[in-house]
């Protein structure tokens, strides 16, 4: 499975940055980020009936969708904060990803897109 994820980049306080990422096949698919210093954790996540979840500190902020026809799943940030800062990783299981998903739990992972919001 390849992962291809673009998007990232340098944004103000209170600005927008899409992400995108292209999957080689169909899987449920999601967004996790790890900041410096800090664990890996889980950000959005969409299943194949177009179900989303999200973590407590993005919703309403962030929003996932997807394009099933080219297999892809994109992370729309609003409002963006500096505590958003990190490097967002594209996943993807065969499984459904949820709130409660761990990396662990995860079979693939795309190359990370750095997100860096400044004050």
């Amino acid at each position: 499975v390849q992962l291809q994820a673009s998007g990232g980049g340098l944004v103000q306080a209170g600005g927008s940055l899409r992400l995108s990422c292209v999957a080689s096949g169909r899987y449920h698919m999601g967004w996790f980020r790890q900041a410096p210093g800090k664990e890996r954790e889980f950000v959005a996540a969409i299943s194949w009936s177009g179900g989303s979840y999200y973590a407590a500190s993005v919703k309403g902020r962030l929003t996932i969708s997807r394009d099933i026809a080219n297999n892809t799943v994109y992370l729309q940030m609003n409002s963006l904060k500096p505590e958003d800062t990190a490097v967002y990783y594209c996943a993807a299981d065969p499984l459904p990803i949820s709130v409660t998903t761990s990396r662990y739990g995860i079979d693939y992972w795309g190359k990370g897109t750095l997100v860096t919001v400044s004050s």
